[in-house]
């Protein structure tokens, strides 16, 4: 099998469990719903308008064409790695952040026009197409992964958080957010070679161009 075609395997099945995952959760729990797995690990279902790990960051449109540049951008790049016989490891980790992106940018896309406004009084269920909560590019993201490993309340003598409950690790993220994580991290443990040439490869255009 060719590295391309490892690398379009990789991105369709992240994007499958990543999909069934977020439409399993929309419509079988409510807005803010959690499922206890086990002390450290809740299914906990909310939604953002903004980046990884519910982060918020300007105007929803602008996020989502700016993720529809960046997934261009990165196609365009890893075609380019696979065409130079790059590492089959580093287009694996390539087509691993590029699933996570298309999976939470399929939300903003589609989302708001195929499902209801979800509440924490009803279960989300499917529209018909166009009728939705949300136009185009406008959809929220779906989160569902929490993981308070660390779950207490600050010592009483502690000056200004004293008393405080406190939770090590509380963002909800999803699968898409996960894929992006890891191979972030694989990225810079085992590739940080090919990182270094993207690097070079700028300073030069750059110093080209002046």
């Amino acid at each position: 099998m060719t590295k391309g075609r490892v690398a379009a395997l990789v991105v369709v099945a992240i994007l499958l469990i990543d999909q069934a995952i977020k439409i399993w959760v929309k419509t079988s729990m409510t807005l803010h719903e959690s499922i206890h797995v086990f002390d450290w690990f809740y299914i906990t279902f909310i939604e953002n308008m903004g980046m990884a790990f519910g982060m918020q960051l300007g105007s929803k449109i602008v996020l989502s064409l700016f993720r529809v540049v960046a997934i261009t951008a990165l196609v365009y790049y890893i075609r380019s790695e696979v065409k130079k016989n790059a590492k089959t490891g580093y287009v694996i980790c390539l087509a691993m952040v590029l699933a996570g992106a298309i999976g939470n940018l399929i939300d903003s896309m589609f989302y708001g026009l195929i499902f209801n406004e979800s509440s924490p009084f009803y279960v989300s269920y499917f529209v018909p197409f166009g009728t939705g909560y949300a136009p185009f590019l406008m959809g929220k993201v779906v989160d569902m992964f929490y993981f308070p490993i660390i779950e207490t309340d600050w010592p009483s003598w502690i000056p200004l958080i004293g008393g405080d409950h406190f939770v090590f690790f509380s963002p909800v993220f999803n699968f898409a957010d996960t894929s992006i994580s890891v191979s972030v991290v694989l990225l810079l443990l085992f590739y940080r070679e090919e990182i270094g040439k993207i690097s070079l490869s700028r300073t030069i255009q750059k110093e080209g161009e002046s």
